[in-house]
């Protein structure tokens, strides 16, 4: 690990020591990804920004991280909502979020539902549409989804906000062992159903699991979490030893947080049957 912290191996820079790396290094590794492949190139700033954090921890190197993103990289690269607003049109662009729950909260039906608990909770199709009541502890206000579930085959426990306790509150007055969103208990939705919602809306110009995108955008321009807390929350798996080294420890409290500020955010323009703003998601 330490051979790794001492010489970052990417082609652009070779086995420049990390005490060397500097903001033009990391600009230059990026920019030709940027725009070309945006969610690998976030992943990969995330992870140069926790080598270099490491690096510092152990005295290889020290000032600020020149991979930091709010405060530094966003003053020289587009942020992420534009670029895919631009050139994928499938994710929403995070600044919109709190208008399009608004609307969707409006609209009747379990898919809606469903859909509105997958934003709150980043979650993809498959594990909002099998998600049973057995993985639900409310009382606890978590989520566990097994790992047979789990598209990195392990088990995930998802912090649940005061928004998404509601949802879950508004699908059954009394829990069953069954499935949360279905036309019945043994019966899950269908693997387009939250897709029709959209269209319903008139948008089809972005897709289901864009909002993961929409959230982990908003994760890294508006606000402190690290990316590490971010990319756990999507369920990401750990991409080498140097970034499992970084995440030790208990993210599970710092992702409760952020799924709380997450609720929040979507919930600013929100507004109930009486046209009254709601405040849910600051309360969990």
């Amino acid at each position: 690990m330490e051979g790794h912290a001492r010489n970052v191996r990417l082609s652009v820079i070779g086995e420049l020591p990390v005490a060397s790396v500097d903001t033009a290094l990391v600009t230059k590794i990026l920019e030709t990804l940027w725009s070309a492949k945006p969610e690998t190139a976030s992943r990969l700033r995330g992870r140069i920004e926790a080598v270099l954090n490491w690096a510092k921890a152990r005295g290889y190197r020290d000032g600020e991280n020149p991979a930091r993103w709010r405060g530094h990289l966003d003053n020289l690269l587009p942020a992420m909502s534009k670029i895919r607003a631009v050139k994928h049109h499938a994710a929403l662009p995070y600044e919109q979020i709190g208008a399009f729950v608004r609307e969707l909260h409006t609209c009747d039906g379990v898919a809606a539902r469903a859909l509105e608990f997958a934003i709150l909770t980043a979650a993809r199709t498959s594990e909002v549409i099998g998600a049973q009541w057995t993985e639900i502890d409310l009382s606890a206000k978590i989520w566990t989804v097994p790992s047979s579930r789990m598209k990195a085959g392990r088990e995930h426990r998802v912090p649940l906000s005061a928004y998404a306790i509601e949802i879950l509150d508004r699908m059954a007055p009394v829990k069953t062992d069954g499935f949360v969103f279905g036309a019945k208990p043994e019966r899950p939705l269908a693997n387009e159903a939250m897709l029709a919602v959209l269209r319903r809306m008139e948008r089809g110009d972005i897709t289901v699991h864009g909002f993961r995108s929409t959230f982990r955008d908003w994760a890294a321009e508006r606000t402190n979490f690290s990316s590490e807390v971010a990319e756990m929350a999507l369920a990401h798996s750990v991409g080498d030893k140097v970034e499992a080294a970084y995440r030790r420890g208990d993210l599970f409290e710092k992702r409760r947080r952020l799924m709380a500020a997450w609720a929040t955010f979507c919930a600013t323009l929100r507004q109930d049957s009486q046209n009254n703003v709601t405040s849910l998601g600051k309360r969990g």
